[in-house]
């Protein structure tokens, strides 16, 4: 099996993503790691926390679960993508489609999933190699517009984000989500309860996937 398929096989297998956007290396790194201790183990480290390279690298070290994949978010331009995946990202996701972010993923065989928001930014995106796409903003939109665009495009992979949240992510599963991506839901508690909420909120989330299944 090839690198890619490799990786995006355990990607559907995790399920859930987690969008960190820390205000520092170091929170981004206890959120991951928080998010990691509560069953979520698809870290998508966001180019809007500073010095996210270093970030990525950090973690990819320091992490010794082999079903943690860790990915770099928020990735505007090539070259911040070839940046990442040098750092240790095993998959690329953007707010948008760029082509040649589609370049340089295929380079190292590692997924990229785009933002799109309607078909024909999804299917612009699949013929450039995409094999799974980023609904964004997820909650524009709502659970059944997956399967609206199932119905012209039955093998169109999608993954929500932004939106989704524990009272509803049973709702894109019935609706085909690939995957979902969840952020703010994650660290709402944060200031009033500390980083240890971050844990206890991904096991709910974990949890309400498996209970969904």
């Amino acid at each position: 099996m090839s690198r890619k398929m490799t990786i995006l096989n355990q990607l559907k297998e995790n399920y859930v993503f987690a969008v960190v956007r820390g205000k520092s290396v170091e929170e981004a790194l206890i959120i991951s790691k928080k998010c990691v201790a509560g069953g979520i183990k698809n870290i998508e480290l966001t180019y809007t926390t500073p010095n996210a390279a270093q970030a990525i690298r950090t973690f990819v070290e320091k992490n010794t679960d082999v079903e943690v994949v860790v990915g770099a978010g928020t990735v505007l331009d090539s070259a911040t993508a070839n940046e990442a995946i040098l750092a240790g990202a095993q998959f690329i996701v953007s707010p948008h489609f760029d082509a040649k972010i589609s370049v340089v993923c295929n380079r190292y065989a590692i997924p990229y999933l785009p933002g799109c928001g309607s078909v024909t930014e999804m299917v612009t995106a699949m013929e450039s190699g995409a094999d799974v796409v980023k609904l964004f903003p997820g909650g524009l939109f709502g659970a059944n517009f997956i399967k609206d665009v199932h119905g012209p495009l039955p093998f169109a992979e999608m993954m929500p984000s932004g939106g989704v949240s524990i009272d509803n992510i049973d709702q894109w599963m019935a609706a085909g989500a690939w995957a979902v991506g969840v952020g703010g839901a994650l660290t709402q508690d944060v200031a009033t309860a500390g980083y240890g909420s971050v844990e206890a909120i991904a096991k709910r989330f974990i949890d309400k996937v498996n209970e969904s299944k």
